[in-house]
């Protein structure tokens, strides 16, 4: 995967450009979660983590559009204020990472009749990761060409 330039210093993936983790190796996917809430609340956030030991992160804004951005893994995000109240987790719904990871092959991001991106699409080779912006993050993993939930 190429997130970094000729000089290799990382770049953000940006917003509406097709195929920014194309290549790469998906090794987990973590929410983050207000511990308040605890687990059963949707992620405020997912971060996936590259093989490379690079991470991306998708969150929402405060308009409910999806950014998409480098991650910081192990730390949690700056905004994750006091630190004491967020944690990493698994999100119960995803299957576990398969040897090696998953290798994606697409990404995609769709928009609103208005252009904001309030959905990203990663195509793996065995499945697709969808992830929704709103008030919170909803993140599912579908197998097959329709979309069918996957079994974990």
């Amino acid at each position: 995967m190429r997130v970094g330039n000729e000089e290799g210093a990382p770049r953000v993936p940006r917003q509406g450009r097709a195929d920014w983790l194309r290549g790469a190796r998906i090794i987990g996917v973590l929410g983050v979660f207000y511990r308040p809430e605890g687990r059963l609340a949707e992620p405020e956030a997912v971060e996936f983590l590259l093989a490379d030991g690079q991470s991306v992160l998708l969150t929402c804004a405060s308009d409910r559009t999806l950014r998409v951005g480098p991650g910081a893994w192990p730390q949690l995000p700056e905004w994750c204020v006091p630190s004491g109240q967020w944690e990493f987790a698994t999100v119960p719904a995803l299957p576990q990472s398969p040897d090696g990871g998953w290798t994606v092959t697409r990404t995609e991001e769709r928009g609103d009749e208005n252009g904001q991106v309030r959905e990203a699409v990663i195509r793996c080779e065995d499945g697709s990761f969808v992830v929704v912006g709103g008030d919170t993050m909803a993140i599912r993993f579908t197998r097959g060409h329709r979309g069918a939930p996957a079994t974990t």
